[in-house]
């Protein structure tokens, strides 16, 4: 079921009245129809879905109850072993299977031997990647005793499953998510308020930017080999937009919300477009997943401490995992290692913990370093995108090779490009927007909040009129795939 659809709308506020309307403010009842109706918005796309996350939850649940129980450390580092095993077996059967077939052939046939390859038709269940990385963090940090383990399913359930972002995140931490599973909540006006506001922002950022982005991102990457340097350029910075704002926007979707049903989820983006160094765009960009291989591989590994060497291998470990997290393909390694390039030098010389602060903070426009230092780290990052999007690294290389060719000095062209005025409008205003909400937990938080009322509810229809009016074509959001 996506976000942006008839079912969703329809589905959310049923599920809305139920749960504060008719469970009687009953907590376990509550926390029974999450668990029920998070259930039925996974086994949407396909019921045999679920059987997968059932498991996932009995089978950490459990974990949790017997990791608690042991005295003996060895005993408990074997059995949290044996968890992450599992869990990452699992991951990897469904995700990887394929792709360690395809390339362990490959690899054999080059040196000469003739392997007749095994692959199967497995479908990628929703979610997966996201639900499993969260059911990890609870086991791990059972062991580390940070968090009492829950005896309650149902509450340990919905903390699992939790739809709004069973999907696609944020990947919620134990110590965040379940005591709000677990203890009751009371309906907020004001909090529902913002809720309304974020998921009225995500939905732009969805349906009017990223799926009209979409459109012509993969009509000139399917064939880019027949456009100029220029409109390639161009493409590649349409698709930066196209997924920030679809994976931002299911984010803004998600954290709105869960905020309707009296939870608080972690932010995930903070304006990363806005980073003066990689550093700190990685410290606005999917910050659920960074700070999850930060807090439970990097810091673990050694983190930034010890020898140059050590400080390189971490690096390098965490981009490469990150980069593969996000799907079985070379390209998605590519990408990862190109933001480790990007970060070393930062690393290296001590420039990695640099403006912690928002970019021009108090002000109405940045300073000039600031400014060339935004525009540099962006277009970095736009390049790095290309292998993000691409089918190949081959076709990504090629990609870049045809950017920096004379062409690129030309004016962009592809059939349809008339249809970006009117895009380009709204993305001055977007933008503008992010800009002025930049310090906020989202754009929309408090903006024009001094307007007089009419103005403000003016402001909030114009952008569902717009929504309505410039829908691009509906695309699944993208991180649904990984």
């Amino acid at each position: 079921m996506l976000f942006n659809s008839i079912e969703f709308a329809i589905f959310l506020p049923v599920v809305f009245i139920l749960y504060w309307f008719v469970t009687g403010n009953n907590l376990r009842q509550q926390n029974l129809l999450i668990v029920v109706a998070s259930y039925v918005f996974l086994g949407w796309w396909d019921w045999r879905f679920l059987s997968i996350i059932i498991f996932s939850t009995v089978f950490n649940f459990s974990s949790g109850l017997a990791i608690s129980k042991l005295t003996d450390m060895m005993n408990r580092k074997i059995l949290l072993w044996i968890n992450i095993i599992s869990n990452l077996s699992l991951l990897g059967f469904f995700k990887y299977h394929n792709f360690f077939i395809e390339n362990f052939v490959t690899a054999f046939t080059f040196l000469g031997y003739d392997i007749k390859e095994v692959s199967l038709n497995i479908i990628l269940p929703v979610g997966i990647s996201f639900y499993t990385f969260q059911t990890m963090s609870y086991t791990i940090d059972v062991y580390r005793l940070k968090l009492e383990p829950t005896r309650d399913l149902i509450a340990f359930s919905a903390f699992i499953s939790f739809f709004p972002q069973l999907v696609a995140g944020p990947i919620e931490r134990a110590t965040n998510l379940l005591p709000q599973c677990l203890n009751k909540r009371v309906f907020d006006y004001n909090h529902a308020v913002d809720g309304m506001k974020q998921i009225l922002w995500g939905l732009f950022k969805k349906i009017v930017i990223a799926d009209n982005c979409a459109e012509h991102v993969n009509l000139i990457f399917g064939a880019h080999e027949n456009y100029t340097g220029s409109t390639l350029f161009l493409a590649a910075i349409l698709f930066s937009l196209q997924i920030y704002c679809d994976f931002s926007g299911y984010s803004d979707i998600a954290i709105g919300t869960a905020r309707l049903f009296g939870f608080d989820l972690m932010k995930n983006f903070a304006f990363p477009y806005f980073s003066r160094n990689v550093a700190e765009f990685w410290r606005r960009w999917h910050i659920s997943l960074s700070t999850w291989f930060r807090d439970y591989v990097y810091i673990p590994l050694g983190g930034s401490q010890g020898t140059t060497i050590i400080k390189i291998r971490n690096t390098f470990i965490i981009f490469l995992l990150s980069g593969f997290w996000h799907g079985a393909n070379w390209t998605f390694v590519c990408w990862g290692a190109i933001n480790a390039f990007y970060f070393l030098p930062l690393l290296l010389t001590g420039k990695n913990r640099n403006d912690l602060d928002v970019i021009a903070q108090g002000k109405m426009l940045p300073s000039l370093r600031e400014g060339i230092s935004m525009l540099f780290t962006y277009t970095i990052t736009v390049f790095a995108w290309i292998f993000f999007r691409s089918e190949s690294v081959t076709d990504a290389i090629n990609f870049i090779k045809h950017i920096f060719s004379p062409s690129l000095l030309t004016l962009p062209y592809f059939n349809g490009i008339g249809y970006l005025m009117p895009l380009a409008v709204i993305l001055i205003v977007f933008i503008i927007i992010e800009w002025i909400g930049r310090e906020r937990s989202f754009a929309l938080n408090n903006f024009a909040i001094t307007w007089p009322r009419f103005l403000r509810w003016a402001f909030y229809y114009l952008l569902i009129f717009v929504i309505f009016w410039y829908s691009g074509q509906p695309h699944e959001f993208i991180y649904f795939q990984f």
